[in-house]
């Protein structure tokens, strides 16, 4: 066990990779068995992570969750910033405007009009629950746009790593909610078209909770609504530093 456990922690990277590959499989197999994909994998996959961090923090008296385990420190390098930011890039690669166009203008409207509007309810709750600091209400405000923009926004302007946590555990309720209210609210708003999809997914911006939605409704119509939340993504990640930032600056 000695020699296992010297060769787990010189390869700490692969071993954060399998143990993540194999988080993300069960969460699949218990999405599509358990809840027949209403509830998308990666949401629940997500939601083991909190938790595994949050007994694993208590356990090691760390800050850094399961990287405080010896054997799962390469999580600490795989979770971190470098590879997360290569990862909105490298989204942000595959997307061509061409393709937003598609949407026209009530698409893009509704991307920013999404975008704004989660952040001010995001701010608000924050506000409400004795956040008064700027950097902490914009991050928990940028959490409720998604999950990837909330840390990438905390981290860009220095937020405490509690506050990074409230505002993933935000944007992870939120995309559980719009998995499960897509297919009960779609008949009455009329989501039953590539163009409602679209405008759909640049509202609502997070792109698993949208994705898994929209495949409970109607599969075809994932690829429209992914599409621009993938944009409100990208949008979220750039106006949350920076603009709604100085405004939420200025008014506390």
């Amino acid at each position: 066990m000695e020699t296992l456990s010297e060769v787990l922690r010189a390869n700490g990277l692969i071993v954060a990779f399998t143990v993540v590959g194999i988080t993300v499989w069960l969460s699949y197999v218990v999405s599509n068995r358990f809840t027949r994909g209403r509830i998308h994998g990666s949401a629940i996959a997500i939601l083991l992570g909190l938790v595994a961090a949050y007994f694993a923090g208590l356990e090691t008296e760390g800050r850094r969750g399961v990287a405080d385990i010896g054997v799962l420190a390469g999580i600490g390098i795989m979770g971190g910033g470098m590879m997360r930011d290569f990862g909105i890039v490298s989204t942000a690669f595959g997307v061509h405007l061409g393709e937003l166009r598609k949407a026209g203008v009530v698409g893009m409207i509704s991307i920013f009009a999404g975008v704004i509007v989660s952040f001010i309810i995001g701010a608000v709750v924050a506000v409400l629950f004795g956040y008064s600091d700027a950097e902490s209400i914009t991050t928990i405000g940028a959490g409720a746009v998604t999950y990837i923009v909330g840390p990438v926004t905390g981290t860009a302007i220095g937020a405490s790593s509690d506050v990074i946590a409230l505002s993933v555990a935000a944007g992870v309720v939120k995309s559980i909610l719009v998995m499960i209210g897509t297919p009960m609210v779609a008949r009455y708003i009329g989501l039953n078209n590539p163009q409602s999809a679209m405008v759909f997914g640049g509202l609502m911006g997070t792109t698993s909770g949208v994705a898994g939605g929209l495949a409970a409704t109607d599969p075809r119509l994932v690829p429209y609504g992914a599409m621009t939340a993938t944009f409100y993504t990208g949008i979220g990640c750039l106006l949350g530093p920076s603009i709604l930032y100085f405004i939420v600056r200025a008014l506390v």
